[in-house]
């Protein structure tokens, strides 16, 4: 749809997103400014999503306009209902949401892919979005765990059990395993795993969403709200690495930055 417009617009628009992100970020450090700098960061996430789904024709205007609908009445009546002692937990859900988009969009990418060429994924896209699915389904399970302790949903005690760092470094390494098949595609690998569907993607995030889960109840209650600002931090890397398998101008060269997401140009 925008698409007909010259390539230096999305730059632009690309450009203004990240302008308002640094200046919603600067006015959220101070207590004044911080709802302002919530409205000015929101602004700066609209124009990117927006931009990116209409440009390279993801999503009709009429599928969007209702995404931002559904997703806003869903949000303002969220922040309206929980009160203000709850926002801890309110914010690790939302961290969490976070992270699992990051991860399903990644998939969603690597099975388009698939589908259309039927070959090996390029390797960028394939450690983007190992790293993006191992992020992102950490910051899932892990934040729902914290926000579940900090709301008493889950005990805020500690659960500890025999071998558990054993046990974490286990399903760690099962995890990263799967992101090097991912990656490698061995010619050795299983059909079954080299399915349209990718499910050794789809592997990689059911164990680190176990790993997320680990890493979380052993901490007590008391120290959930630091685990959610690490989280917090989670979830902001988490989002770059679909870009990178989508290879947009913000995070590819720009002779591919006009190829539609999924498609297979050089």
């Amino acid at each position: 749809m925008l698409s007909v417009l010259p390539e230096s617009m999305l730059r632009l628009a690309y450009l203004a997103a990240a302008v308002l992100f640094i200046q919603g970020l600067r006015d959220m450090t101070h207590p004044r400014t911080a709802v302002r700098g919530n409205l000015i960061s929101a602004a700066g996430m609209f124009v990117a999503v927006a931009v990116t789904l209409l440009w390279f024709e993801v999503l009709s205007p009429i599928v969007l306009i209702a995404g931002l609908v559904v997703g806003g009445l869903a949000g303002s009546g969220l922040a309206m209902r929980v009160e203000m002692t709850q926002m801890p937990q309110l914010v690790g859900v939302f961290n969490g949401f976070g992270g699992g988009a990051s991860a399903l969009v990644a998939g969603a990418e690597l099975v388009q892919y698939q589908a259309e060429s039927g070959g090996a994924f390029p390797t960028e896209m394939a450690v983007a979005a190992a790293a993006s699915g191992i992020i992102g389904a950490v910051t899932l399970f892990g934040s729902t765990v914290a926000a579940g302790k900090l709301h008493g949903v889950i005990t805020g005690s500690a659960i500890r059990y025999t071998g558990e760092q054993a046990v974490k470094i286990l399903v760690l390494a099962v995890a990263v395993f799967s992101g090097i098949l991912l990656v490698v595609q061995p010619d050795v690998l299983p059909a079954v795993l080299r399915g349209e569907m990718v499910p050794t993607y789809w592997v990689l995030v059911a164990t680190a969403s176990v790993l997320g889960v680990l890493l979380v109840i052993p901490i007590g209650g008391a120290d959930m709200p630091v685990v959610i600002a690490l989280l917090n931090a989670y979830s902001g890397l988490a989002p770059p690495a679909p870009g990178s398998c989508w290879r947009t101008p913000r995070s590819s060269s720009p002779e591919r930055s006009s190829a539609r997401p999924g498609s297979s140009s050089p």
